[in-house]
C-alpha cells in the first residue's frame, strides 16, 4: 500500500532536515573540540524539530561535563540558530535564575507562563547548573527543597497542574471578603478596603486559570465575577493541566563525582590534557547515573531518561586551536583600532598552553590567562610601534623571551622587551637540589612499582609541578579489580616510602608518605573488611541503623590490616631493590626533566602501550580452559555411567 505525502510537508521536511545539517556544520565551526557531543545533540532534537507534530511528551536531553566545557554555550547558539530566541528560557536551578522575579523565582512553570512559549508550542527550556539541585545529601537522607518542585512533573510529561493550593487561598480570601463582617471590630470594619486582587494574585489568577484578560480588568474584577471563573474552571477539568509535552528540555550541570577518582589524582594545572581527556572519555551512562544517585531519588533520576551527552575534558589539540583562535581575536581588534599587525611566535603560543590550560577546569582559565598575557601588552606594543615610525603593511612578530620570561617583540631589525605574568613557569621549577633528588626518588619508586606490578606504565611521573609542593603518579583505572590486583595496588602506594628509605636509609624517610600511608592503610582495611579478601568472609563495618547486618567487630581486623602493610612494604623494597638499575634511569630522568614520558617507561620496562588493560586477570581464557576441563570431565563421567549400565543390565538377564 503507497503512502501519499502532502508535497509541502515534503517540502517542510527537507528544508528543516537541511537545516538541522547547516546548524552542525556552523556549531562545529564555532565550539572546539565537541564535535562528538554536537552530532549527539542534533541526533537527540531531530524529531522536534523537524516534525514536531509528533512529540507528544517532552524531549529531554542531558548535558553533564566539566566547567567550562561549553554546555551552556552550546545550548543558547542551538536556540538562536534554530529560530528559538523568543521561545527560550533558561533556569538556574541553584535559584537564581536570570529574570525571575520574587514570586516566581520557586516555580519553572510560572517562569514559562511569563516566557514567549505558548500552551502546546515547541520551545526550548534549560535547567542549568542541576547538580545544585540535590534532593538527598551525602549519607542519602532527603532534603527539604521547596523551589522547582514543579520540574518533576515536566520532566514526567510536560503536563502541569494548576496551583489548587493558591486558587484555595483565594477563595478563602473571597469567603473572608463576603462573610466575615460578624468577626469583625468595629474598627476593622471602619479600616476595610474594598477587595481587590495584587498584581501577583491577578498574574497567578490568569496563569491558573488561563484567562485572556487583561492583568488590569481581572484586578478590576468583583468577589462574585472572580468566583465565578474559579466555579467554572473546576467545573471544565479537561482544561486544568498546561500542555508543555513539546518543549526542549536541556539538563545541564557538572556531575563532579564522575570526575572525582581521576580529577584528585592529578592537579588541575598539570596534569597532560591530553591524558585527561582520555581519562574523561571513558565515562558512561552508568558513571552518570552513580553520580547522580548521591544527589537525587531513584525515581527522579528515572524521570531524566537516558539520553546522557557526556562532555570529556578538552585535548592538546583543541586547547591549542582555542589558543590560536583567542590570540588571532586579539590581533584582529588591534590592528582594527591601530593599523598595526602583528604575528605571534610559535615559542609564545607553547608558554600559553603551558601557563593557562587547567584541563579539569575547562576554558575560563584559558580565557582569562591570555587577557592577562596580551591585552595590555598590545596595546603598548602598538604604541611603541606607531612611535617608532612602523610603516603600513608591516608585521611584527611576538615571541617568548626564555631568558627574561616575558614578551619580546620586534619590527624590522627593532625589539622592545615587554614584561608578562608566565607564574606557573616559576612554580614548576624546583631548584633546591635536596628536594628535586628527594622528588624524583619517592615518584620514581610508585611509577616503577606500578609499570612492575601491573604490566603498564602510569599515565604520568612528574615532579615540576605548579599546583603542590609535591609530584605525583597517574594511574589508570580498573574496572575489576582481583585479590591479586588489590594486593598490588598497596604494594604500589608503599612504593614511594619504600624508595626513599632504600636510598637515603630508615632515618631520611620523609613525611611526604603521610596520603601515600592513608591510601594505602583505607585499601589494606578494604581488603580485609569489605572485599572478603582476609581471614574472614563478613562483611565488617561500623553500624550506623538497627537494621544492619553487620560484622561490627572492628578491632579484631586491625592487627591484620597492620600484617598486610607490614607484608607489601617488605614486599616493595624487595621489588625496588631487584631493578635497581632502571630505578635510576627514572630517577635521572625526573631531576633534569622533571617528569617522564609514558613511552621512555615501557621502554626501560620492556612494556606495552596500547590495548584495553581495564580488566588485568585473563579471565576468558581461564573459563575457556575450565569449560574444556568440564566438558572432559563430563564425558568420562557419562563413560563410566554407560558401562555401568551396561553391567547391570548383563546381571538383570543371568
Amino acid at each position: 500500500m503507497q503512502t501519499i505525502v502532502d508535497p509541502a510537508l515534503r517540502a517542510v521536511l527537507s528544508e528543516r532536515t537541511a537545516r538541522l545539517r547547516e546548524v552542525a556544520q556552523e556549531l562545529k565551526a564555532e565550539l572546539f573540540g565537541i564535535d562528538d557531543v554536537i552530532d549527539r545533540v542534533i541526533d537527540s532534537l531531530r524529531a522536534w524539530y523537524v516534525l514536531p507534530q509528533i512529540i507528544s511528551r517532552p524531549v529531554i536531553v542531558c548535558l553533564w561535563g566539566l566547567t567550562g566545557t561549553g554546555k551552556t554555550q552550546l545550548t543558547r547558539k542551538l536556540a538562536q540558530k534554530l529560530g528559538f530566541y523568543d521561545r527560550f528560557i533558561e533556569v538556574q536551578m541553584d535559584g537564581f535564575s536570570h529574570g525571575s522575579g520574587y514570586r516566581t523565582a520557586g516555580s519553572v512553570s510560572a517562569m514559562l507562563a511569563e516566557s514567549g512559549i505558548e500552551e502546546g508550542e515547541p520551545g526550548i527550556l534549560v535547567l542549568d547548573e542541576f547538580q545544585r539541585f540535590r534532593t538527598v545529601d551525602t549519607k542519602g537522607t532527603d532534603i527539604k527543597v521547596e523551589r522547582y518542585q514543579d520540574v518533576w512533573a515536566l520532566l514526567s510529561d510536560g503536563r502541569l497542574a494548576p496551583s489548587l493550593s493558591f486558587l484555595g487561598e483565594i477563595e478563602s480570601t473571597l469567603a473572608w471578603s463576603q462573610y466575615g463582617e460578624d468577626e469583625r471590630t468595629d474598627e476593622e470594619k471602619a479600616k476595610k478596603a474594598k477587595f481587590r486582587l495584587s498584581p501577583y494574585e491577578a498574574k497567578e489568577l490568569k496563569r491558573s486559570l488561563k484567562l485572556k484578560e487583561p492583568l488590569l480588568e481581572i484586578m478590576a474584577w468583583e468577589p462574585a465575577q472572580l468566583q465565578a471563573r474559579i466555579y467554572e474552571f473546576r467545573g471544565q477539568q479537561q482544561t486544568w493541566e498546561t500542555d508543555y509535552s513539546k518543549l526542549l528540555v536541556f539538563v545541564a550541570g557538572n556531575l563532579d563525582e564522575m570526575y572525582s577518582e581521576m580529577a584528585t589524582r592529578v592537579e588541575d594545572c598539570d596534569t597532560d590534557a591530553d591524558i585527561f581527556h582520555e581519562l574523561t572519555r571513558k565515562l558512561s551512562l552508568i558513571d552518570v547515573k552513580k553520580a547522580l544517585s548521591d544527589r537525587f531519588k531513584p525515581e527522579q533520576i528515572a524521570r531524566l531518561g537516558n539520553n546522557h551527552v557526556i562532555y570529556p575534558s578538552f585535548s592538546r589539540a583543541t586547547y591549542e586551536r582555542l589558543i590560536v583562535s583567542i590570540c588571532d581575536r586579539y590581533l584582529a581588534e588591534v590592528t582594527a583600532t591601530s593599523g598595526v599587525r602583528f604575528r605571534i611566535d610559535a615559542s609564545l603560543l607553547e608558554q600559553i598552553y603551558a601557563n593557562a590550560v587547567f584541563p579539569a577546569q575547562g576554558t575560563r582559565p584559558l580565557f582569562s590567562s591570555i587577557h592577562a598575557i596580551l591585552s595590555a601588552t598590545l596595546v603598548d606594543a602598538a604604541l611603541w610601534a606607531l612611535e617608532g615610525g612602523v610603516a603600513a603593511g608591516d608585521t611584527g612578530t611576538i615571541s617568548f623571551d626564555v631568558a627574561r620570561q616575558g614578551l619580546r617583540v620586534r619590527f624590522d631589525g627593532h625589539e622592545r622587551f615587554f614584561a608578562a605574568n608566565f607564574e606557573l613557569n616559576r612554580l614548576k621549577q624546583r631548584a633546591n637540589p635536596d628536594f628535586r633528588a628527594l622528588l624524583a626518588v619517592h615518584e620514581a619508586g610508585h611509577g616503577l612499582a606500578y609499570g612492575l606490578l601491573f604490566g603498564r606504565p602510569p599515565q604520568e611521573i612528574k615532579i615540576n609541578v605548579a599546583s603542590f609542593e609535591g609530584g605525583y603518579n597517574s594511574y589508570s583505572a580498573l574496572k575489576a579489580s582481583s585479590r591479586r590486583n588489590c594486593l598490588d595496588r598497596i604494594c604500589v602506594g608503599l612504593s614511594g616510602r619504600a624508595a626513599e628509605h632504600m636510598v637515603f636509609g630508615k632515618a631520611a624517610c620523609t613525611t611526604g608518605a603521610e596520603q601515600d600511608l592513608r591510601t594505602a592503610t583505607a585499601a589494606a582495611a578494604q581488603f580485609v573488611r569489605h572485599h572478603g579478601f582476609g581471614s574472614r568472609l563478613s562483611r565488617t563495618d561500623v553500624a550506623r541503623d538497627p537494621d544492619e547486618n553487620l560484622n561490627t567487630g572492628v578491632d579484631a581486623t586491625n592487627e591484620e590490616i597492620e600484617a598486610l602493610l607490614a607484608q607489601e612494604y617488605a614486599r616493595a623494597l624487595a621489588l625496588l631493590n631487584g631493578h635497581a638499575a632502571v630505578f635510576v634511569k627514572l630517577v635521572d630522568c625526573l631531576v633534569q626533566n622533571g617528569s617522564v614520558p609514558r613511552e621512555e617507561v615501557a621502554h626501560l620496562l620492556g612494556l606495552k602501550t596500547g590495548g584495553d588493560l581495564s580488566v588485568l586477570e585473563p579471565y576468558a581464557a581461564r573459563l575457556e580452559a575450565f569449560r574444556a576441563g568440564a566438558a572432559a570431565l563430563d564425558k568420562v563421567s557419562s563413560t563410566r555411567a554407560s558401562a555401568h549400565a551396561g553391567s547391570t543390565s548383563g546381571t538383570s538377564a543371568i
